[in-house]
């Protein structure tokens, strides 16, 4: 994907302030925050939307979780608690087409969201 924003990002085209990194998975800062700790947890690997999963992208998408847990630890939110967010398609608010968890956390979360 040539013209994908997190693609340049994941590419080191765009900078952003890494926060994790592994084989598969890449973590920066939103720079838009919603919240103290905004972090978008992206697979290395392009997908546009939820809608786009195959059988064969589950372990990449389980690693996303694994990510937010360990960065949920590493911001000392893990006890008080966090939001996980994805967004699927325009009408859920998706406007960057690669699967991407929101890590939200530093502040009380009401329900239901916007």
């Amino acid at each position: 994907m040539t013209d994908c924003l997190f693609c340049k990002i994941r590419d080191g085209q765009i900078p952003a302030e890494i926060v994790y990194q592994d084989e598969d998975v890449l973590a920066f800062n939103d720079v838009n925050p919603q919240a103290p700790v905004h972090v978008l947890i992206i697979p290395k690997k392009h997908i546009a939307t939820i809608n786009d999963l195959a059988t064969d992208n589950a372990a990449t998408i389980g690693k996303l979780y694994l990510a937010a847990k360990h960065i949920a630890a590493e911001h000392k939110i893990e006890d008080d608690g966090y939001r996980l967010v994805v967004n699927c398609n325009a009408m859920a608010g998706q406007t960057v087409y690669h699967i991407h968890l929101h890590l939200l956390g530093g502040r009380r979360m009401n329900w239901p969201p916007g």
